[in-house]
């Protein structure tokens, strides 16, 4: 071998040397492949609930394997508490957002303004598409669940907004007890979730008169019956 050729040989065999080796089983576009195995549980746990999806399950719909589920989230209950808190956190936040508003605008405190302000951001998400349609169904499935992890999770993403709604509802109506005011909160909370999931009562009520409602009619209908029983007077 002569010494150009001999030269090019060494600075082949230097240059593989310094590339760095890549870990193994580290994926590429991790946030991309994140996003869509999140996307796929959502769907998969509003349609069969915690319990009732497997993690291969998810893998599959995603088009990933089991292992990249596990690299991103130690156990299902992990994956589950980050589909929950991806829209779960927005809506809060969306809701401290618009209550923020209403104490800056300088007008007197509405009850109906505040209730509203609390339900817009549901609805908004309800309505946005298919994925806002199946957080809706998960928020319910969650809600009908009592047990600890459903329990805590529900507090830790919604507590501080509903909280500060409350307090905000109580400078509002001196008139009544603050324990009052969160009883009725938990009322508006049973019947917005009720409403949200679409479940098929309004037609029947009705005596087939109305057989659906349009998102701005279900929320004004709902602020209007909300609002007047959350004024009422203690029985």
């Amino acid at each position: 071998m002569d010494s150009k050729a001999t030269v090019a040989a060494e600075n082949a065999v230097k240059g593989e040397k310094k590339k760095p080796a890549r870990k193994p089983g580290r994926p590429k576009n991790n946030g991309k492949l994140k996003e869509k195995i999140l996307d796929a549980a959502e769907i998969a746990f509003a349609e069969r609930g915690y319990t009732g999806i497997s993690v291969r399950d998810i893998a599959e719909r995603a088009g990933v394997n089991q292992g990249l589920i596990r690299y991103y989230f130690d156990t299902k209950e992990q994956l589950f508490d980050e589909v929950y808190k991806r829209r779960g956190g927005l809506l809060s936040g969306h809701r401290h957002v618009l209550l923020d508003r209403l104490l800056e605008s300088g007008q007197p405190l509405q009850v109906k303004d505040i209730i509203r302000a609390y339900l817009q951001p549901q609805w908004d998400l309800k309505y946005s598409g298919e994925a806002g349609a199946a957080f809706a169904q998960l928020q319910s499935r969650l809600h009908s669940e009592p047990e600890e992890h459903a329990l805590r999770l529900r507090k830790e993403v919604y507590d501080a907004s509903v909280k500060r709604y409350v307090d905000v509802l109580a400078q509002a109506l001196p008139n009544l007890p603050r324990r009052t005011i969160g009883l009725r909160m938990s009322f508006l909370v049973g019947t917005y979730m009720f409403m949200l999931n679409d479940l098929g009562r309004i037609e029947d009520l009705t005596e087939g008169k109305i057989h659906n409602l349009s998102k701005d009619e279900m929320l004004d209908n709902m602020v209007a019956f909300l609002a007047a029983g959350m004024q009422s007077d203690p029985p």
